[in-house]
């Protein structure tokens, strides 16, 4: 699998401390380093955690680097959202020891909620490196040399892929893992203030060395073998041409075959910085040019500002000859390819000889999520209660036959929005929250709520475990070294003990009269609906 060929990567490189919040689909990275932390805990050959969310992940992973260890932090796209504040700071002190960030996207929202989030921006924004792998075999050697580069310049690379790639399995060549090997775990943290202390005035010369690591690496991506062209016949004009990156190159060179086209390819192993020098050469000669790349045109729009330079009349097609919405498939760059270069290519369509019935995710059976929903519609007068959702396995809560939210949006958002509802009517509202997704980012609107004054119910759906993502443990879950119990994290937000309960939603005459006894109170109050996901054994 793609994910594996990452950790595969990481551990021929040496990783020395790794860190991550579960997030599908980058989600494989965590689950596989836990587990082979349990397999090695005799002899540990990494530090592994899975933090309480990915700004924290991101900040172990900087205190370790800082400490001198080669570190990997790994999270999906939204997660870069969360550590986007130290991680800025990070490119301009730069590193001790080689880092990678790991990013997965989800274009279609195979595992997602909220938004197709494309990440790409935010290595320009962030003035650092991007490479993207697009097959299992290049997921293991851009890993590795990801860490060569963080090495080299001393900043942080980003290793980003999407769905496709992180999932597809593949044969992957693999190199040389010495299970005996000694790795020192051990680094120190030595005092450079004028390196690790982000003010002014040193923050300009910060961001000067910063702006020249930058221009460094311009000069060594324009000689990287991570960028190629193929296809291109020398001598030849051809006036027909491809840019291509990522999961969107896999695509190019099936839809390629199947319409028996030869065209050269350019090849791009990264996002940013681009070779534009090597880009301009390419498309030179180009009559016209087609980006393929999924999602929103960042690469497209790059080419058309290099095109003035050197082929101003250089004819660019790409996202009108595709969706921005969704993940590329091979039969969408198919039609592309079809359409630019004159072909026939008609799209499949399936059509079944028998009519297949529509099925939406479903709870799993036994879930006491179910119990839980079923008890609310009965306690309260759903049209008259605003009911706010949160990202968890409970999110399905807002399909057929639960129906249930009126709004979700991110991890953590239902107490913020639901305080945000409260202080501005007179609605009741009743937010649901998982237990991985409160000690994420829930306190905070938890907190915010009881400092402001206002009065939502705050239902904790307490499975004890982050169980959506794979059964990862959270800070009160069953394979907590130090558990933290809910109720106490409540209690200190300022909820007053009378107006908290723990009830077991299989006790449904408790859990009736409880809604509808918080639903009257004129302060915030929580039910923590404990009953553990089927699958784990308190």
């Amino acid at each position: 699998m793609g994910n594996e060929a990452i950790i595969r990567g990481a551990l021929e490189s040496g990783v020395q401390f790794v860190s991550t919040y579960p997030g599908t689909p980058a989600s494989e990275i965590g689950n596989n380093f836990y587990a082979l932390q349990k397999e090695l805990k005799d002899d540990p050959k990494f530090l592994f955690e899975f933090s309480t969310n990915e700004k924290t992940a991101m900040e172990a992973a900087i205190g370790a680097n800082f400490s001198g260890l080669k570190t990997l932090v790994a999270m999906k796209n939204f997660g870069l959202n969360v550590a986007l504040e130290p991680l800025l700071p990070l490119a301009y002190t730069g590193t001790k020891a080689p880092m990678v960030i790991f990013l997965a996207d989800d274009p279609d929202c195979h595992s997602s909620a909220q938004s197709e989030e494309n990440t790409r921006p935010f290595s320009v924004l962030a003035h650092l490196p991007m490479l993207e792998p697009s097959d299992a075999q290049e997921c293991k050697d851009y890993t590795m040399e990801a860490f060569n580069i963080s090495e080299k310049f001393g900043l942080p690379v980003i290793v980003r892929i999407t769905t496709r790639t992180a999932h597809q399995r593949a044969l992957v060549e693999l190199g040389a893992l010495d299970p005996d090997r000694k790795i020192n775990l051990k680094g120190e943290f030595v005092r450079d203030k004028r390196k690790y202390v982000t003010m002014m005035p040193r923050l300009h010369e910060m961001k000067k060395e910063m702006l020249e690591r930058e221009q460094k690496l311009e000069a060594y991506f324009e000689k990287s073998k991570l960028n190629r062209i193929e296809g291109a016949i020398k001598g030849k004009k051809q006036p027909l041409g491809i840019i291509t990156s990522g999961i969107a190159y896999s695509h190019c060179q099936e839809a390629m075959s199947e319409l028996n086209v030869s065209l050269p390819v350019m090849k791009l192993g990264m996002f940013h910085p681009l070779p534009e020098k090597k880009i301009k050469d390419f498309i030179r000669g180009l009559k016209k040019v087609l980006v393929l790349e999924e999602m929103e045109p960042y690469l497209e729009r790059r080419v058309q500002m290099l095109a003035k330079d050197v082929n101003c009349k250089l004819e660019i097609h790409g996202v009108d000859l595709r969706s921005q919405i969704g993940e590329m498939k091979p039969e969408t760059a198919a039609f592309a390819i079809a359409k630019f270069t004159g072909k026939n290519y008609k799209m499949p369509v399936f059509k079944p000889s028998f009519e297949i019935p529509g099925r939406p995710p479903q709870l799993c059976p036994g879930c006491p999520y179910w119990l839980a929903f079923a008890a609310v519609k009965k306690a309260v007068n759903a049209d008259k209660v605003i009911f706010g959702g949160d990202i968890g396995c409970y999110m399905i809560g807002a399909l057929p036959p639960h129906e249930i939210y009126d709004y979700m949006f991110c991890m953590g958002s239902s107490i913020g929005i639901a305080h945000g509802i409260k202080k501005s009517t007179d609605q009741k509202v009743i937010a649901f929250i998982g237990d991985g997704t409160f000690f994420h980012s829930g306190i905070e609107g938890l907190l915010n709520a009881v400092y402001n004054g206002s009065n939502p119910l705050v239902i904790i759906m307490n499975n004890d475990i982050t169980a959506m993502t794979g059964h990862q443990p959270h800070p009160d879950s069953v394979e907590a070294k130090h558990p933290i119990p809910i109720e106490n994290m409540v209690l200190a937000c300022g909820v007053k003990p009378e107006n908290m309960k723990i009830i077991d939603q299989g006790n449904s005459e408790e859990f009736i009269a409880a809604v509808k006894e918080f639903t009257e109170k004129s302060e915030v109050s929580v039910i923590i609906a404990r009953r553990p996901c089927k699958f784990v054994a308190r």
